[in-house]
């Protein structure tokens, strides 16, 4: 079926008939390009269009009268969504303006679709009250670019569609990289042929960050067209140059540039136009809260109908979220940085053991700041032994990091003053000190000694303070956990006695200590990823130190892991 719908399930006089409301609904939402449906104030669908019903594979006796969440939303595995999760349902209840992102919805030939929509509050139903829907596939290219070259004015709705989208696309990523992409796919085709990126640096220094170019279908980045840009003149007309201090947009094209160029910008822009052959463009400025942070160039090369001045409202718009999303981007990085300085100050220098092989590796949360709770030591006692430690403080971020510092250099400062003491003690008085010193919650940590007997053998000695068991891995591939010396993590209050294990490293075996971001994972239980990591290991075990390690990084670490890892590996000398 091919028309509009009325509320009956009847097909709809044409679009312009007015003898009912369902009729008036149909002829409304026919005039829209986009799939769209209306929904009254219980959920049930009231009409729908012919591209809502092509989209989604039902006629509309399927769709009319229905719960459109009980009939249509689903997760990604075809299941339904709990009415208390669904946002399309809150802006109806609320009669707010909501918008979802690649969400899943139920074909009549029992595919799921993955589609965005925007809802927004709509009183020409039946009661008075209801919701107008807009659905469309985000990765679909624009409809509205014809063969012939020319495009299909956008509709107010339409435009608030693409806004909608283009802030929870902007606001989902704080990589700035990915944010311009976001927005190019955004507006190639849709608006243009071609997206320019150029952004101010924190140095004052200008860079073509992206081209991206809609070519036979597909797009195409030209990396090429990429790099370095001249210094941003403080006097010049030409209207990248006043994008980029800040002034409003404007209309660009090829005879904007024919001149003589005032400046080296003005030189490369006329690069641009020749290589893109963009016959119309629009240029805007990307401001921040504080600052300029560059300019967005949209250009028409293939369709022939240029820009007008009725465009650079939705432009503006456009580029108002991209500095917001970029202000916020950069200042995250900014504070990533800060905090990966802080973290390179924090963790030790590895002491050079003779006779042994030591290594240790940190890999930062991927969600959170580079910095965490977790963290390993090494450093020499009076005498020929050695201390190790490994340690996680509960959190992944600047406080968890903070009261992991403090725990370390209080471990260190009472390991050196009792450097006789077994690690149980040792342990006893650390935690003792965390009660009552340190603004640490919770943590746990395993402390050892590491020294050479007569039989020319490296002996451990070790206690256990709640922590994933050390792994030790021979040379020929076996593998056991040394779960003795377990006893309570640091933080409870309780008192209890700690105790104390003792194990000798064969001849090139290899010890670990790990953090339990290796091994955990919300989908698998503990023991899963223990048995991970000792499987890996054990078949990693000829392989030089550092490789032992990236390796198991890469193969042991669970894919859906959001936690920190800290390691701190070292391998027996052979036999004398």
């Amino acid at each position: 079926m091919d028309g509009v719908a009325a509320p009956d399930g009847d097909s709809a006089p044409p679009s312009g008939h007015q003898g009912g409301t369902g009729a008036l609904l149909g002829g409304t939402l026919e005039n829209l390009r986009a799939a769209a449906m209306t929904m009254d104030d219980d959920g049930l669908v009231v009409a729908v269009n012919s591209a809502a019903m092509r989209l989604l594979g039902r006629d509309a006796p399927e769709l009319l009268g229905q719960d459109a969440h009980d009939l249509l939303h689903r997760d990604r595995y075809g299941h339904s969504v709990p009415r208390t999760r669904c946002r399309m349902r809150k802006a109806l209840l609320t009669g707010s303006t909501g918008h979802g992102d690649a969400e899943w919805f139920a074909c009549g030939d029992g595919t799921l679709a993955q589609l965005s929509w925007l809802a927004t509050p709509y009183a020409s139903v039946p009661g008075g009250a209801g919701a107008l829907i807009l659905l469309y596939d985000p990765e679909r290219p624009d409809a509205r670019h014809s063969d012939g070259g020319h495009s299909a004015p956008l509709t107010e709705l339409d435009r608030l569609a693409l806004l909608a989208e283009t802030t929870t696309q902007l606001t989902s990523t704080l990589d700035v990289d990915k944010a311009l992409h976001r927005l190019a796919a955004l507006t190639v085709p849709r608006l243009a042929d071609w997206a320019v990126f150029d952004l101010i640096t924190e140095r004052d220094e200008v860079r073509r960050v992206l081209v991206m170019e809609h070519k036979d279908g597909i797009r195409v980045e030209r990396d090429d067209l990429r790099g370095p840009m001249p210094p941003v003149p403080a006097e010049s007309p030409m209207p990248l140059s006043r994008a980029l201090r800040g002034a409003a947009s404007s209309l660009v094209g090829p005879s904007t540039y024919q001149g003589p160029p005032d400046s080296g910008i003005a030189v490369e822009q006329q690069r641009l136009f020749t290589a893109t052959g963009m016959h119309s463009a629009v240029i805007a400025p990307i401001r921040g809260l504080r600052d300029v942070l560059g300019a967005l160039t949209l250009g028409r090369a293939r369709r022939h109908d240029p820009f007008t001045p009725a465009d650079l409202p939705l432009l503006e718009d456009l580029t108002r979220r991209a500095g917001l999303a970029l202000d916020n981007a950069r200042l995250y990085q900014r504070q990533r940085k800060v905090a990966e300085t802080m973290q390179r100050h924090l963790l030790p220098q590895l002491p050079v053991v003779p006779g042994l092989e030591m290594t240790a590796r940190y890999l930062p949360a991927p969600d959170a700041s580079s910095v965490g709770g977790d963290w390993y030591d090494a450093f020499a006692l009076t005498g020929p032994a050695h201390a190790l430690a490994i340690g996680d403080v509960v959190g992944h971020d600047l406080d968890a990091a903070a009261g992991m510092a403090q725990v370390r250099n209080m471990l260190r400062a009472f390991a050196w003053s009792h450097p006789k003491s077994a690690p149980s003690a040792v342990v006893t008085r650390l935690d003792e000190a965390v009660m009552h010193i340190a603004e640490v919650p919770m943590a746990t940590m395993i402390l050892a000694t590491l020294a050479l007997g007569e039989d020319a053998l490296w002996r451990l000695r070790w206690t256990n303070a709640g922590h994933p068991p050390p792994l030790l891995i021979t040379h020929d591939g076996q593998s056991r956990y040394l779960e003795e010396g377990h006893g309570i993590l640091l933080g409870t209050g309780v008192t209890r006695p700690r105790p104390d294990a003792v194990a000798v490293l064969p001849p090139r075996a290899t010890l670990l200590l790990y953090t339990d971001g290796l091994v955990e994972s919300p989908h698998h239980s503990i023991d899963h990823g223990l048995d991970r990591l000792r499987r890996h290991a054990a078949s990693l075990a000829h392989r030089p130190l550092d490789s032992f390690c990236d390796s198991l990084l890469d193969q042991a670490r669970s894919g859906d892991n959001d936690d920190d890892i800290a390691m701190l590996a070292l391998r027996a000398p052979p036999p004398p």
